[in-house]
């Protein structure tokens, strides 16, 4: 078994990504485990996490390591926040926000055995009603279904550190099916200009159709 440190916690096993396993023993979606010399690993599939589907089509800046407090908007059932959780380990802190309840209610449960995952039920276009709730952080990882997404970054924007990070996924369907997506990428990066300067755009392909994968650092 071939196990190599890609980036500050995250792995290839035998070609595939892992994260060490925060809350060893659980699962949170089916995923394999792996167990070596000690360590449990969880195996991270791209088909079910942009952030993995970005790591391994050419992501070249990780900001989220050891001791990072992320904001996470858009945490549905916790697929890829949990791994976020183990990246960024106890010391960490992943706010996990999620509009939808009955997603919230599977949260929960990740939640539970993750005591750096703080849940919030919100919607994410209405940063008032949790801004009490969170601190300073260094990242944003922004992956919501609305036509308004770039606002909603913008919205959320004052939670994020100057010259932190932000992964923003742009869902071309879910703003305008009408247009290219590469018209609808410009528009809402164009959107931006003025708070985020872009260091990468990834395309998701095969792992995600009409998603562009945006490294953004917050400028003012």
């Amino acid at each position: 078994m071939e196990i190599k440190e890609l980036f500050e916690g995250v792995y290839s096993i035998d070609g595939k990504l892992a994260t060490v396993n925060l809350a060893k023993g659980m699962r949170v979606y089916n995923e394999d485990l792996v167990e070596a010399n000690g360590t449990e690993y969880r195996l991270w599939n791209p088909y079910r996490s942009k952030l993995s589907a970005a790591i391994l089509n050419g992501l070249k800046t990780m900001v989220i390591r050891n001791g990072s407090s992320v904001l996470y908007l858009g945490a549905a059932t916790g697929t890829t926040s949990s791994h976020v959780s183990d990246i960024v380990g106890r010391d960490g802190s992943v706010y996990a926000v999620e509009l939808s309840e009955r997603n919230m209610r599977e949260l929960l449960k990740v939640c539970e055995s993750r005591p750096n995952m703080i849940p919030i039920l919100a919607d994410a276009r209405d940063s008032t009603k949790y801004a009490k709730y969170i601190e300073q952080c260094d990242v944003i990882y922004q992956d919501v279904s609305t036509k308004e997404q770039a606002k909603v970054l913008l919205e959320n924007s004052r939670f994020l550190k100057r010259n932190g990070i932000a992964y923003f996924i742009i869902k071309s369907q879910s703003i305008d099916i009408r247009n290219s997506p590469e018209k609808v990428y410009e528009k809402e990066l164009n959107l931006l200009s003025d708070k985020f300067k872009v260091l990468q755009k990834l395309n998701l392909d095969p792992y995600d159709k009409m998603h562009l994968f945006v490294v953004l650092e917050k400028v003012v």
